[in-house]
C-alpha cells in the first residue's frame, strides 16, 4: 500500500484492490503465544507511515464490520486491528486478513478451527475468503531420494507414474497379503534400519538392537507436541522391566530428536530430561537391549532422509487442537512407518485414507478437549488415581534420573501437574494402553507390514504436487502444468521441451510443477 500509494501515486481504492487481489493468507498456527501482536509504540518509531497506513485500513475495515453488524460493539472491539487493552498492539493475523483475497489453514481440521473459533468473526464477516489447503511433501525427496531401495520395489510392482503422479501408489494395495510382496517391503525396512543402527553407534557410542522397533519421534521442541508424554512412556516401560524382567516385552529403541528455540527454557528442560532418561536406561544391564533410549542431535533435514527410511512408529501425539498440520506424519509414512497418534492435524486426514485399522489412534478429541478446559484441568485427579503415573512424575520430581542434582527437574514436574496448558496426564492412559497394543501387533509381523503397505499405498494425498495445485487453481489463479524443466546442472536453452535430451534414471529426475 505504500508503494502503490506513496511512490506510484495510485488512489487508494485502487491500491487496496490491488494489494487484495495480490495477497493471500495461510496460517500455521493457532497458538496465541506465536500469533504476532506488535506495539504500536514500536512501530510507530521504526515504521511511522505504515503505521498511518494501518490504523487506515483498520478505520475503513471497522466501518464494513458496524454495516454488516450494525450496533454491535462488541464484536466490532474483538475485530479491530489495533488492540486496545494494555499496551497498544497491531494484530497481525487480524491484518493479514483483511488485506487478503483468501485466508486458508494447512489441514481440514486446523481450517474448521480457524472458521468456527480463532477467526470465526472474520469468517462471519467474509466466509468466502476461507479455504482448505492441506500441505503436502515431495516424493521426490521423500521417497525416490531418500529410500532408492523402496522406490525399485515399488517402481516394480506398478511402474514409474507414482513419481509425478503419487494417487497411484493406491495400486500397491493389491499387494497389502501378498507374503513375497510383504517379505521384499520388510527386507528393505530392516536394511535401512541396520544403516541407521550403524550411525548410531558413530555418532552416539550406543549399540542398538535393530530387530528392535524404531519408535521415533523428530519434530520441533514444544509442550504442545508433548515429548513429554513421550518420556512418561518411556519411563513407564522401564519402570516395567525393572519389575518384571523376565516378562514378554517388545523390544524397542526409542529416539526423540528436535531443536529448541534459544530462549525456550522448558523445551531445554525437556531435552535435558530425555537424556538423562537415556542415561539411566542405556545403562541398567537389568534393561539389556529391550529398551533404548536416544536423544538425536541437529536434527536437519539430512539427518530427517537417514530417520525417514528406517522408523517403524511415527510419533504424532500432539494435543488435539493444536497441530496445524504436520508433515513429518506424512513423511512417515510414505516410508512405511505406522502412525501413534491424536485426531490432530493432517493425523485426521491420513486416517481417513488408509482406513483406522491401519494407525493407532489415542486421546481426546478436539470437542473433548474444549470439554475438558470448560470444566477445569485437574493434573493431580489423574496423579492421584494413577500409580503409573504417580510413579513416573515422581521419579522426575525426586531425583531419581538427576543423582547429582535431585532438583534438576523439579520444574518439569511442577509443569505436569500444575501448569500444564495441554493436558498430558488426562492422555497418558489412553497413550499407554495403545501403545501396548502397539508393541502386540509388532509382534505379528506379517500383520504390521501388512499395514505399512497400506498406509504406503495410502499417501497419494500428502503429495506437495497436489497442495500446489491446489493453491495454483483456488488462490494464485493459475493452470499448473506438467511441462518439465530440465535439472538445475542441465543448460536451460530455448529448445522445444521435446527435443531436450532428459536423464531418465529415476534418482536424477527433477520433476517440477511449474506455474
Amino acid at each position: 500500500m505504500r508503494i502503490l500509494v506513496d511512490v506510484e501515486g495510485l488512489p487508494w481504492e485502487k491500491a487496496w484492490d490491488i494489494t487484495v487481489r495480490a495477497c493471500a493468507y495461510t496460517n500455521h498456527t493457532v497458538l496465541p503465544e506465536a500469533l504476532e501482536r506488535w506495539p504500536t509504540s514500536m512501530l510507530d518509531s521504526i515504521l511511522p507511515r505504515h503505521l498511518q497506513i494501518i490504523y487506515h485500513i483498520n478505520h475503513l475495515h471497522l466501518q464494513e464490520v458496524q454495516k454488516k453488524f450494525p450496533d454491535d460493539w462488541e464484536r466490532v472491539k474483538r475485530m479491530s486491528l489495533v488492540e486496545e487493552e494494555g499496551e497498544k498492539r497491531v494484530n497481525m493475523a487480524h491484518l493479514c486478513i483483511v488485506g487478503s483475497h483468501a485466508v486458508n489453514g494447512v489441514a481440514q481440521i486446523h481450517s474448521d478451527i480457524i472458521k468456527n473459533d480463532i477467526f470465526r468473526d472474520f469468517y462471519e464477516l467474509s466466509p468466502e475468503k476461507f479455504q482448505n489447503k492441506t500441505n503436502g511433501i515431495t516424493p521426490r525427496r521423500w521417497l525416490l531420494l531418500c529410500n532408492p531401495s523402496l522406490a525399485d520395489l515399488i517402481a516394480e510392482k506398478i511402474g514409474e507414474e507414482w513419481i509425478v503422479h503419487l494417487e497411484q501408489l493406491q495400486q500397491l494395495k493389491q499387494f497389502a497379503k501378498d507374503t513375497n510382496f510383504q517379505r521384499a517391503v520388510q527386507k528393505v525396512k530392516q536394511e535401512n534400519k541396520l544403516k541407521l543402527a550403524q550411525l548410531l553407534q558413530k555418532e552416539y557410542g550406543v549399540k542398538v538392537n535393530p530387530a528392535s522397533m524404531f519408535d521415533i519421534q523428530v519434530k520441533r521442541i514444544h509442550e504442545y507436541k508433548r515429548q513429554l508424554l513421550n518420556c512418561l512412556h518411556i519411563i513407564t516401560l522401564y519402570n516395567r522391566i525393572k519389575r518384571n524382567p523376565s516378562a514378554n516385552f517388545t523390544p524397542r529403541t526409542v529416539m526423540i530428536g528436535g531443536k529448541a528455540a534459544p530462549g525456550y527454557y522448558t523445551a531445554k528442560k525437556i531435552i535435558k530430561l530425555i537424556c538423562s532418561v537415556g542415561n539411566v536406561v542405556n545403562n541398567d544391564p537389568i534393561v539389556g537391549d529391550k529398551l533404548k533410549v536416544i536423544f538425536l542431535e541437529n536434527y536437519r533435514v539430512t539427518l530427517a532422509e537417514k530417520i525417514m527410511p528406517a522408523a517403524d512408529l511415527s510419533e504424532q501425539i500432539s494435543t488435539a487442537g493444536t497441530e496445524a498440520s504436520g508433515t513429518g506424519n506424512m513423511k512417515f509414512m510414505l516410508n512405511g512407518a505406522l502412525t501413534i497418534g491424536t485426531l490432530d492435524g493432517a493425523n485426521v486426514e491420513m486416517a481417513e485414507e488408509m482406513g483406522q485399522d491401519n494407525i493407532f489412534i489415542f486421546g481426546m478429541t478436539v470437542d473433548e478437549v474444549e470439554k475438558l478446559k470448560h470444566h477445569g484441568y485437574n493434573a493431580y485427579d489423574y496423579y492421584n488415581s494413577n500409580p503409573d503415573i504417580k510413579q513416573c512424575v515422581d521419579q522426575i520430581q525426586n531425583g531419581f534420573f538427576s543423582p547429582a542434582n535431585p532438583d534438576e527437574f523439579r520444574d518439569v514436574a511442577d509443569i505436569l501437574l500444575k501448569y500444564d496448558r495441554f493436558f498430558l496426564l488426562a492422555d497418558f492412559d489412553a497413550y499407554i494402553k495403545c501403545q501396548d497394543r502397539v508393541g502386540e501387533i509388532y509382534q505379528d509381523q506379517s500383520k504390521w507390514v501388512e499395514m505399512a503397505i497400506h498406509n504406503i499405498a495410502s499417501s497419494g494425498k500428502f503429495s506437495s504436487d497436489r497442495t500446489i495445485a491446489e493453491y495454483a487453481r483456488k488462490i494464485w489463479g493459475v493452470e499448473p502444468t506438467w511441462e518439465k524443466l530440465p535439472a538445475p546442472h542441465e543448460p536451460r536453452d530455448e529448445e522445444p521441451v521435446a527435443k531436450r535430451k532428459t536423464n531418465s534414471s529415476r534418482y536424477n529426475r527433477q520433476v517440477c510443477l511449474c506455474l
